[in-house]
């Protein structure tokens, strides 16, 4: 019944805004430049997109649910992180896991507790993974948005052009190039929790060599987000003893270090990138025990070298890429505080795990176009991921008891003894084949299947299909079908010494299979319609057993709907938002799997009040979090945050500012924290924080 209501409301929706008084119909566009004028976008930016397909389409042709976030979008809405940006698209939420705060991007209500594999980022078309989690890892903290012209997400199953955990979804983030950043801009920002960001890029040209190039730096203590009750509150009520740190603020502090160079030439392009994060906050402490001197780093260092000839022969088209990345990641900390476990431990519960690993990608993509109304697509490639180095400090042995009194003196060095993980590495080979076919006028059919073969779990196949309907030159419709994998970590596969959990190297993929259905309509001139439906099914979900052991078997179930709408008012005023719902069902224990909103809104008005000004306003809400099964906790409690972001539009004598205020209401924002026993480590969930002020100069030489 909840589910009816929930798409009734979304249907009057629809209908009030097709009740909006209709003008008279307009002769109907016949070309390409026609329509993008009628989908109140130019044939470039917001209204094509390359990740759908690997080559540029108009979006509403695009044989996937995909959104598209462009620098004005950035720059109108005050984003300061691709977090923030991308919790306005429909059906996507930015939860929080309670390691290091990381954020966890979850598509359609599909999400692990801890770790984020489920979802593919890629920057400029290379991915943002490390082996061991098989996520983003920490260097995902708090990415930067400055040096970005546009985001591209698809919400379904990618594994049949993109491979391995493009499973819920496909982000790809494209930077600037040197004709989109022409010229030098500098910029800063101030704000609350002592927050400090500063930029330069430049765009340009070096003899007969496009060039763009970028440089920040950001710096925060974090939010003061209080938690009244942690882990170890529950172990000082088991143990008679004071040790919790709680109530207390938890560690939100960073700092964040990243730099860009592009280098083009002809057909040639060459993109390398530096990240850094350094002194990341544990957030709410590693195993939910606050932790407000433990610390994370990573660095990540990317090449990528790219040729492309769209007429290397007749009917040819070429594209070569060849990338290394190097990857890093640190930490240090107390996963409980001194006194734990009744004191035997009597400087705390330390670990310091220590990671490095390397990446090496060759592939390969030809285009053909020698049959009529057909583009075909064929490439392969290989990729190595090489865990090569590990190492571990630690007071405690494998089954968690004390290295003698669990001193900073007893911390010892067990790489070679007793570690988490010994060195691992794994072979990719895979190749692709994708057919895109007009077979009809106003009907196009992409055909398209992927095999990867991996040296240490196995192979997959995943195919999709997707028909397109232009039914008029205002309406199209998409029937969709995919599946996916996600290929088990490292972490998954291989850990040991751990009394919580073990690898397992018999490990199966996880897969899931999706069929969508996708309407996309102008209603009248400017105000534009979107429907989704869809509905997965997920298999061989990677579990903990009984045992303690990784092991295949979980299966979850879904089906939900993604409202979107779009008014230009006038020149000086837009509206736009979207409703998402989604409901799921863990098919062993027959209930919601927990953690992620039913129900997700979020709506957004752009004004220009007067010449060279401008006002954002957005407003989110998350709705209908259940708990886990076996959680008996009331329900997450439901929240809405107001944002409100006041600019200008206009460089006057090479000057711009905004004003950019989060949760001005300062509603108790806050993340579901996981079931446990023998206790709920942290049952008060997990705060993010409140209200948070900024104001941002730019300078543009």
């Amino acid at each position: 019944m909840k589910s009816l209501n929930n798409t009734a409301y979304a249907l009057h929706f629809v209908l009030l805004l097709i009740a909006l008084p209709q003008p008279a119909r307009a002769e109907e566009p016949n070309t390409e430049e026609d329509l993008a004028l009628v989908y109140g976008d130019k044939y470039s930016d917001k209204s094509v997109i390359s990740v759908a397909t690997g080559s540029a389409l108009p979006l509403r042709r695009a044989p996937a649910v995909a959104t598209v976030i462009t620098a004005a979008d950035i720059e109108a809405t005050g984003a300061t992180s691709l977090d923030g940006i991308l919790e306005t698209v429909p059906g996507l939420h930015v939860g929080r896991s309670t390691v290091m705060n990381m954020a966890i991007y979850t598509i359609r209500g599909m999400r692990n507790t801890l770790s984020n594999p489920q979802v593919l980022v890629l920057i400029n078309g290379t991915p943002v993974i490390n082996a061991y989690t098989g996520d983003r890892g920490l260097i995902s903290a708090d990415m930067p948005l400055e040096n970005v012209a546009r985001i591209e997400i698809i919400r379904g199953p990618g594994s049949a052009l993109y491979g391995a955990d493009a499973f819920s979804g496909v982000i790809n983030i494209v930077t600037k190039t040197a004709k989109e950043q022409s010229g030098t801009r500098f910029g800063s920002r101030l704000g609350s929790f002592n927050s400090r960001d500063a930029w330069v890029l430049h765009g340009g040209k070096w003899g007969g060599i496009e060039v763009a190039a970028s440089l920040q730096h950001s710096r925060t203590a974090g939010a003061q987000a209080l938690v009244e009750r942690d882990a170890q509150s529950g172990y000082d009520q088991l143990f008679g003893t004071h040790a919790s740190l709680a109530p207390a603020y938890q560690n939100f502090s960073r700092a964040a270090t990243d730099g860009n160079l592009d280098l083009a030439y002809g057909k040639w392009s060459l993109h390398m990138a530096f990240m850094q994060r350094e002194n990341i906050g544990t957030g709410t402490g590693i195993a939910q025990a606050l932790d407000p001197h433990g610390w994370g780093s990573s660095r990540r260092f990317t090449s990528d070298l790219k040729y492309k000839d769209p007429d290397f022969a007749k009917d040819w088209g070429l594209e070569l890429n060849g990338s290394f990345t190097y990857y890093n990641e640190n930490a240090s900390v107390y996963i409980f505080p001194a006194g734990a476990f009744g004191g035997t431990f009597k400087d705390g519960f330390i670990g310091s795990p220590f990671r490095w690993e390397r990446q090496e990608n060759l592939n390969a993509t030809m285009h053909y176009s020698g049959m009529s109304q057909h583009h075909v697509r064929l490439g392969f490639g290989v990729s190595k991921i090489d865990l090569y180095k590990l190492r571990e400090t630690k007071n405690f042995n494998p089954d968690n008891s004390p290295i003698n009194a669990g001193a900073f003196s007893d911390i010892v060095d067990v790489t070679d003894t007793a570690p988490y993980m010994r060195p691992h590495s794994r072979l990719l080979k895979y190749a692709y084949v994708q057919d895109e076919w007009q077979f009809a006028k106003d009907w196009t059919l992409t055909a398209g299947v992927r095999y990867d073969q991996y040296s240490d779990f196995g192979n997959t196949t995943n195919p999709r299909l997707a028909l397109v309907w232009e039914m008029d030159y205002n309406l199209t419709a998409k029937l969709l079908y995919g599946t996916a994998f996600r290929a088990p970590s490292f972490e998954e596969l291989y850990v040991i010494n751990n009394p919580v959990v073990n690898g397992n190297p018999a490990l199966k993929a996880e897969r899931m299979r999706t069929t969508e259905l996708a309407l996309s309509w102008q209603a009248r001139a400017g105000v534009q319609l979107g429907l989704n439906l869809f509905r997965y099914r997920m298999s061989d979900i990677i579990r903990v057993s009984n045992n303690s052991q990784n092991e295949n078997g979980g299966r979850q179930s879904g089906r939900g709907f993604e409202l979107e709408a779009s008014w230009d008012v006038n020149k000086n005023f837009r509206v736009a938002g979207n409703l998402a719902y989604q409901s799921a069902i863990d098919d062993v224990t027959q209930k919601d799997p927990g953690l992620t909103p039913r129900r997700h809104a979020y709506l957004r008005a752009d004004w220009q009040p007067a010449a060279g000004w401008r006002v954002n306003t957005q407003i989110n809400h998350v709705a209908d979090r259940q708990r886990e099964p076996g959680d008996t906790r009331p329900n997450v409690k439901d929240y809405t945050t107001l944002d409100v972001t006041i600019g200008t539009n206009k460089k006057y004598a090479g000057w711009d500012w905004a004003l950019i205020v989060r949760n001005l209401l300062n509603a108790d924002v806050r993340e579901p924290s996981p079931y446990s026993t023998p206790f709920i480590n942290m049952p008060n969930d997990i705060p993010m924080g409140g209200r948070s002020v900024f104001l941002q100069f730019g300078y543009k030489l």
